[in-house]
């Protein structure tokens, strides 16, 4: 298998701020490995408002993926849905339904997608009234909302979603009173599942799934104190035990490959330093992993994805000081996780959010950048080289072959 580092061309980022400390030039940073991947980007995705954010990725095939978030101008409490689509060469945005309103608050945490046809965004809205879960779907044509049920309180909201056929999909989150909440779709609607919740609450932040019977969802409680993991064994959610190896500690994505193998990424904080927290699940218990923190004052990991079991990946930011986050990205290649480079950006909204792989040469990576009064959206793609042809319309990517073909 071709070894090669990882590299990003992006499109739209100023070639000053792009290329800091040689982070996207063939550079490694200290503790970084070659990965079995080249890498190029087609271009940045769009940018509606004055500040834009994406939070999730999903990817069907190196020619089609999708990304959500949010974008808004001046105020941050008028807030848009922003869903964006990659099709091999570019990435473009999709009419996405806005149920808050012009004057209200509609976002996107999560996205997830089983075919070119199937795919579901999940969020909040609110109308200047009370926080409501927000479910919009692909049917291959058009984003159209779908209605989402509401426990009783003055806060719901999914952060994630997880799909595994058109009749199967799951979708975590929280309600107003630090409740967890979990939905379920059939097929036909969607329905809360009961889930345990801890005596002091807890929010879920990310939720994973492979079969009708093996489903994971992990947060925190709602002090931070505490990781919370939940398994689903086709009958009911259960809590089951994880580490903590801080005085605070949480985890915010999960992936996994089969019932014996999954990942968990977030932080925990020791000694008033926030440090890269990940775990695996390998069919029996939950154990913690060596992980990469370089931050000064913090280091998080928000997004994980999975390829195989000896390539998977990890992405979120650190401090660079301690008013600066940069991007991070670590890999796993089957015996440790290894820090490899990433954008050389560095403001107070810079970070990646979310990860998704289509297989061991399609990896993306989306979140920000940008100092608050205006933040644009981030994207990476880690992609299988080789092929001489690249799409109609597209630059030639310095010299490199077009890593896929779209038909």
């Amino acid at each position: 298998m071709r070894q090669c580092r990882l590299a990003v061309r992006i499109a739209g980022i100023p070639a000053a701020v792009l290329f800091l400390a040689g982070a996207l030039t063939g550079a490694t940073p200290t503790g970084a490995s070659a990965v079995a991947c080249a890498a190029v980007t087609g271009f940045q995705p769009p940018n509606p408002g004055t500040n834009n954010f994406l939070t999730s990725v999903a990817a069907v095939s190196p020619c089609d993926a999708w990304a959500v978030g949010g974008y808004y101008f001046s105020d941050v409490n008028i807030r848009q849905t922003l869903i964006v689509h990659w099709d091999g060469s570019a990435w473009a945005q999709q009419p996405s339904p806005n149920p808050g309103g012009p004057a209200g608050i509609s976002d996107l945490n999560g996205v997830a997608a089983t075919s070119p046809s199937n795919a579901w965004a999940v969020g909040s809205y609110s109308d200047g009234g009370a926080q409501r879960t927000l479910v919009e779907h692909w049917n291959g044509t058009a984003w159209t909302r779908a209605p989402s049920p509401n426990r009783r309180g003055p806060a719901n909201t999914l952060n994630a979603v997880a799909a595994v056929s058109a009749s199967n999909a799951w979708a975590v989150g929280s309600t107003g009173f630090s409740r967890t909440l979990i939905e379920h779709w059939n097929g036909k609607a969607w329905k809360i599942v009961p889930s345990p919740t801890p005596a002091s609450g807890a929010e879920l932040l990310g939720v994973a799934a492979t079969s009708a019977s093996n489903a994971w969802a992990v947060g925190a409680t709602a002090s931070s104190k505490s990781t919370v993991i939940l398994h689903w064994n086709g009958a009911a959610w259960k809590r089951v035990t994880s580490p903590n190896p801080g005085a605070g500690n949480g985890l915010r994505a999960v992936t996994a490959l089969s019932a014996r193998s999954a990942w968990a990424v977030g932080f925990y904080n020791d000694d008033a330093v926030d440090r890269t927290l990940i775990e695996h699940w390998n069919g029996s218990r939950w154990t913690r992993v060596a992980s990469r923190s370089p931050g000064v004052s913090g280091s998080f990991l928000n997004g994980v994805a999975a390829a195989s079991a000896r390539n998977v990946w990890a992405v979120g930011r650190y401090t660079s000081n301690n008013a600066a986050f940069s991007t991070l990205i670590e890999h796993w290649n089957g015996a440790a996780w290894r820090r490899v480079a990433s954008p050389g950006l560095s403001s107070a909204h810079t970070g990646f959010f979310g990860a998704a792989a289509s297989s061991s040469r399609d990896v993306w990576a989306v979140g920000s950048y940008g100092n608050g009064a205006m933040e644009q959206t981030l994207a990476v793609h880690c992609c299988q080289a080789g092929q001489t042809r690249r799409p109609a319309g597209t630059p030639a990517a310095r010299g490199r072959a077009w890593p896929f073909r779209c038909a």
